[in-house]
């Protein structure tokens, strides 16, 4: 990319939204390469490093080293993604287990991302400037990739933003089902346990004195909805949204959910499952002035399961 010269009628624009829509608009790339080119200093303006939202001025000199390259997501219409339902600001789906929610690298195409991208092609410049975050366009929430259920996803930038506000501030219901060893003394309770990550990052663990990674509050309203012998199925509420909260959160008091490699106990012998049998049972929102409540039904895997255990 030429230097490039600010004029006045197009001062006032955001770095990287002027870079995407009067220089990059043609070529084969996207604003998060933009966004991550702006971080690292690969383009500067007035020779100095800024921010992807810094707004231009008369005269500011916009300069480049790094040569456009493609970093667009691959499409994938032929993964198993049921769409619960559509409007022209929302997609609702049901996710199944065994598929990540987006890639971690552009090269990737079986996650939930190449699907949407495919069959609603908008949605692919709706993120923010977190990093990578093309990577993750329309989405605002997430389930682990052996968790099914039921996900919201933004399908443009107004919503992306105001959905993203609503799970930032606790106003989305999200319900999940989980079947859990063994029997659970309270039947209804609030598992309150801050969260942080282990020293090798790959698990959350419960935050206590010696922790050293940042410390996050948790909470998880639940209810034993039913018994079954050796195991209970749990209605969980997470009122704060960690990256595997209700996995830590029932570990963390004895009874972790069947089929959870990670989060496990020798004391139980382990169940012949594929998966973590946990599940996004339902979301329910305010959005626009408009109520939304969906909800997905229990898998074939979760449902086998439970009907392969004799009830006492």
């Amino acid at each position: 990319m030429k230097k490039i010269i600010i004029k006045k009628e197009k001062a006032g624009a955001r770095l990287d939204k002027f870079l995407m829509q009067e220089v990059f608009l043609n070529l084969e790339t996207t604003r998060g390469e933009i966004i991550r080119n702006i971080n690292s200093g690969n383009i500067l303006v007035n020779n100095k490093q800024v921010k992807p939202s810094h707004i231009l001025r008369p005269g500011d000199t916009i300069s480049s080293k790094f040569k456009v390259q493609s970093s667009k997501l691959s499409l994938n219409k032929n993964l198993d993604v049921a769409v619960v339902y559509q409007d022209k600001n929302i997609i609702v789906v049901n996710k199944p287990a065994g598929i990540s929610v987006h890639p971690v690298k552009a090269s990737e195409k079986n996650t939930l991302v190449n699907f949407l991208i495919a069959k609603f092609p908008e949605i692919e410049n709706v993120y923010d400037n977190s990093k990578d975050a093309y990577l993750r366009p329309g989405i605002v929430h997430r389930l682990d990739k052996d968790t099914s259920g039921v996900m919201a996803v933004a399908r443009n930038q107004k919503t992306f933003e105001e959905l993203k506000k609503l799970f930032q501030d606790h106003e989305i219901e999200k319900k999940y089902l989980a079947l859990v060893y063994g029997r659970l003394e309270d039947k209804k309770g609030i598992i309150e346990k801050p969260i942080a990550r282990s020293a090798t990052y790959r698990k959350q663990v419960i935050a206590g004195r010696k922790t050293k990674t940042k410390i996050r509050e948790a909470v998880t309203e639940f209810r034993v909805v039913r018994e079954f012998g050796g195991y209970s199925l749990v209605e969980a509420l997470p009122k704060t949204g960690r990256m595997h909260q209700i996995r830590v959160h029932f570990f963390s008091i004895g009874h972790p959910i069947v089929g959870d490699k990670l989060y496990a106990l020798k004391k139980y012998k382990k169940a012949e499952v594929a998966r973590q049998l946990l599940h996004a049972k339902s979301l329910k929102f305010e959005l626009g002035g408009k109520k939304y409540f969906f909800k997905a039904p229990i898998p074939k895997d979760i449902g086998d399961f439970m009907a392969s255990i004799d009830p006492v």
